[in-house]
């Protein structure tokens, strides 16, 4: 016999799991810019838009009953800054990022408007990502990039590597733990996300 202990319930557990790393074809619905002190970023709001994992992030935003739930489907990316030491690859990410949407969309073409995008189809290209937060070192997965259409159904993309902790990140989890601990899944907090999703 099962021993009784309190809490019981009988429920479906909060399916945490990140998406899997590789390739998608996405539907962009929405896209804003934020503006902090130091620049600007461009924040993209997308599903999934074909295959196994069609409307990920829906399904996990509609099975999130928290008062303070996010939408996880988003791409930042820094809008490039001439005074930047990283102007020039700012300008790379950027550049390739609005080629994703163009090649992707025909007869699309970018006027800066980032409204515009709503609707749009892109690739992306998911990767992992370290994270460390409450004292807690994980690994969960990011898009990490923007890409043709074309590109993810032909197989043809290039993964991307891990992307590793901030020397910030590192620097606060050696001296609260001495060494690094082992491994979580799952998704990483998010911040700088506010309000009900907008779209």
């Amino acid at each position: 016999m099962i021993n009784h202990f309190t809490g019981f319930k009988a429920e479906r557990a909060n399916e945490n799991e990140p998406l899997p790393v590789g390739g998608y074809i996405a539907k962009i619905l929405a896209a804003e810019v934020k503006d902090y002190s130091w620049g600007s970023v461009l924040v993209i709001s997308f599903d999934i838009a074909e295959g196994e994992h069609k409307d990920f992030y829906t399904k996990k935003y509609r099975a999130d009953t928290r008062d303070d739930k996010k939408w996880k489907g988003t791409f930042r990316i820094n809008i490039p800054r001439e005074n930047s030491q990283y102007a020039e690859s700012e300008k790379r990410d950027f550049n390739n990022m609005i080629w994703a949407i163009e090649e992707s969309n025909p007869g699309y073409h970018f006027d800066w408007d980032e409204t515009k995008f709503k609707g749009k189809a892109v690739g992306v290209i998911y990767r992992e990502k370290e994270y460390y937060f409450n004292e807690k070192f994980g690994v969960t997965t990011e898009c990490g990039k923007f890409t043709s259409v074309d590109e993810i159904r032909n197989g043809t993309f290039k993964p991307l590597k891990r992307k590793s902790l901030s020397k910030k990140d590192k620097a606060k989890m050696d001296a609260d733990q001495g060494e690094a601990p082992a491994e979580t899944s799952g998704f990483a907090p998010l911040d700088d996300q506010d309000g009900e999703l907008p779209f």
